[in-house]
């Protein structure tokens, strides 16, 4: 997740990913933040793609989700952020959420006047530009990127090194603390680039405490699609 940024006249090939993490996203917009009309531009242009709207949807569903957890831990936290923004975010664990192509379940105790407000807050910070709102850290999406990190890099080893139990330990070894160290900062790539999305075409329909499909007691943001 920390990579230098490149100087804008440069040539290089990985201009693409012009990333400035050394400045909090939450302070600026980046250069590379999403246009508003992208999602809309991209149905418009692949209409015949089956399953493609909802997939934009449950991307940008995915976004508020993290950033509504995101809000609620700032709003309960000893030191709640002020008007400025500031490059500390608080995580409360005790809250959750499971994101679908309608809207999100809210796991966790929450007063439902104050979920109406960080949902609409999260929505309005991601659109003006806090980016970073939109990546999580207990997202499933870093486990998915760790597990197949770890199982590539156990394969690889075991067909690179030689068939000895002691080369094999020590790569596997070597393996695990590689994907350690690397694993959470492409999760938080992936779901900058692949699972998240800032929520431009999404409307908040309603609140309602439910249960999800597995019984349990939880909050649903309903939302609907707006071009």
């Amino acid at each position: 997740m920390n990579t230098s940024t490149f100087d804008k006249g440069s040539s290089s090939p990985f201009d693409f990913f012009s990333f400035d993490f050394a400045t909090p996203l939450s302070w600026k917009v980046p250069s590379d933040f999403p246009q508003p009309t992208q999602d809309t531009d991209l149905l418009r242009q692949l209409p015949f793609v089956p399953g493609l709207k909802e997939i934009l949807m449950l991307r940008q569903v995915h976004a508020l989700e993290h950033a509504t957890v995101w809000v609620l831990g700032e709003s309960n936290s000893a030191h709640p952020l002020k008007a400025q923004p500031t490059n500390t975010q608080v995580d409360n664990e005790l809250l959750s959420g499971l994101s679908t192509e309608e809207g999100f379940y809210l796991y966790g105790e929450v007063n439902i006047s104050d979920l109406r407000r960080a949902v609409a807050l999260a929505r309005h910070r991601l659109t003006s530009g806090e980016w970073d709102l939109a990546v999580h850290p207990r997202c499933g999406t870093n486990l998915s990127v760790a597990m197949l990190l770890t199982a590539g890099m156990a394969v690889s080893i075991y067909l690179l090194l030689p068939f000895r139990p002691i080369e094999q330990l020590i790569g596997l070894g070597l393996a695990a603390t590689t994907v350690a160290e690397i694993a959470p900062d492409l999760g938080s790539m992936a779901q900058r680039y692949l699972t998240t999305a800032i929520p431009f075409n999404l409307a908040i329909e309603n609140i309602t405490f439910t249960r999800d499909a597995w019984g349990k007691p939880a909050h649903f943001i309903k939302v609907n699609w707006r071009d």
